[in-house]
């Protein structure tokens, strides 16, 4: 028993940390979605007010689901495709292979500001270097980031820059498939995409269940990118329902709202989950 206190002596500035900033916020905001609550005063109680406001008064709350929506079933896909093609390309035994894999990953683990602020100047229409390049080609490239037709897909093609923490995950999936089914297959005469398409793939399966997950929820809360570099613009065609989320509670003040909000996303982000994990069944292999 002795031994148990002094262990629980340990851990509990983690639990108070716990308690007091992830656990009490969590269970108040379900309480302060039901209330008019702008800091300054004291919460007052509306019902299903906010909801009701969200889902009928509110044509921003549906136009920043539906950004969201677009950024995550084209960042996601193209983000997974990248980094299992960049596993791939690494995982040979090449010399100087670990440089490689070292600057492939670096871009992962930059600050996301710091990488923000340089893609605006990449991204700059006058001054930028993807402009610059464009030119040199003959070709006038557009106002990335001012033009509502481009400015999502510049920061869906932005995310990728990011892919290397995935490209790590994968690489260690690839590692862990073994040897003996590529040998069998090679025996049957099976080429290198038939080898990708019915060994690699299949057996690497649950890191890519994985990576669509983490892929999936992260993309529900894309905010830092759009933020720093288009405040939602041009013309609320980057209004991330997280960027939306945040000018509610702390532009307006209006943290009932914004609490509605969030137990909104929460509950859209846990039916996406339940979905994946729904359709696992029918492709995610587990090997044993």
């Amino acid at each position: 028993m002795k031994n148990r206190w002094i262990g629980y002596a340990f851990i509990s500035p983690w639990l108070l940390g716990f308690l007091i900033f992830t656990a009490y916020p969590f269970v108040a905001s379900i309480y302060f979605s039901f209330t008019r609550y702008d800091i300054v005063s004291a919460p007052h109680w509306v019902g299903l007010a906010n909801y009701r406001a969200l889902v009928f008064d509110d044509p921003l709350f549906l136009k920043s689901l539906i950004v969201t929506f677009k950024f995550a079933l084209l960042s996601v896909p193209l983000g997974l495709a990248a980094a299992v093609g960049l596993a791939l390309l690494l995982n040979n035994n090449v010399r100087g292979i670990a440089a490689y894999r070292t600057l492939f990953f670096l871009p992962s683990i930059a600050p996301t500001v710091a990488n923000a602020m340089v893609f605006l100047w990449l991204l700059n229409p006058t001054i930028g270097l993807v402009n610059g390049i464009l030119k040199l080609a003959r070709r006038d490239g557009p106002d990335w980031l001012g033009d509502t037709h481009w400015a999502l897909w510049s920061l869906v093609l932005m995310s990728l820059w990011g892919v290397g923490g995935s490209m790590v995950i994968c690489l260690a999936g690839l590692k862990d498939i073994p040897a003996h089914l590529y040998e069998a297959a090679v025996i049957d005469g099976a080429g290198p995409l038939h080898r990708l398409r019915h060994v690699t793939l299949p057996m690497l399966s649950p890191v890519i269940f994985f990576n669509l997950v983490m892929g999936v929820i992260g993309a529900f809360q894309y905010f830092t990118e759009a933020y720093v570099m288009t405040q939602g613009g041009p013309e609320d065609s980057t209004l991330f329902y997280a960027l939306y989320l945040f000018r509610r509670a702390w532009s307006y003040l209006d943290m009932g709202y914004a609490s509605a909000m969030a137990w909104v996303l929460f509950l859209i982000v846990m039916a996406g989950t339940g979905m994946l994990f729904r359709t696992q069944r029918r492709w995610v292999h587990y090997g044993g």
